[in-house]
């Protein structure tokens, strides 16, 4: 698991997810590998060691509505329902709240107080 505190993956929410694998194959020589997810959509990783380097996704549902794409960090914590507890508390604004994701961990998205969007995660324990 990773420590809390740090930063532990980057994802790019993109309006054209086809347009955004060619400029990042284009200027990175980023490969692309699809990840189906259970909403029938796919989640497009780039391969790496120890683990993959980030993933995309095609931005769809209406929350996504009228956004630009960009790029969503998310930090490690060690308990992400307490910590999403205390962000509100510290004037946050819950995008979407805890959710598990299947062999990954359990995910909240939030607005810090300054109108930044990020990522919480407590990824899922190693067997």
């Amino acid at each position: 698991m990773s420590e809390h505190g740090r930063f532990y993956w980057n994802e790019l929410m993109t309006n054209d997810v086809e347009q955004a694998r060619a400029f990042y194959h284009d200027t990175m020589g980023w490969e692309f590998q699809p990840m189906p997810m259970e909403s029938g959509e796919t989640y497009w990783l780039v391969p790496g060691e120890p683990m993959p380097v980030c993933g995309m996704y095609q931005m769809t549902s209406d929350e996504h509505q009228g956004m630009s794409d960009q790029w969503l960090a998310y930090i490690t914590v060690d308990d992400v329902d307490a910590r999403v507890e205390l962000a509100k508390q510290a004037g946050a604004t819950v995008m979407q709240g805890p959710f598990d994701v299947p062999e990954i961990g359990r995910i909240a998205l939030l607005r810090e107080p300054g109108g930044a969007m990020i990522g919480w995660m407590t990824a899922a324990q190693s067997e």
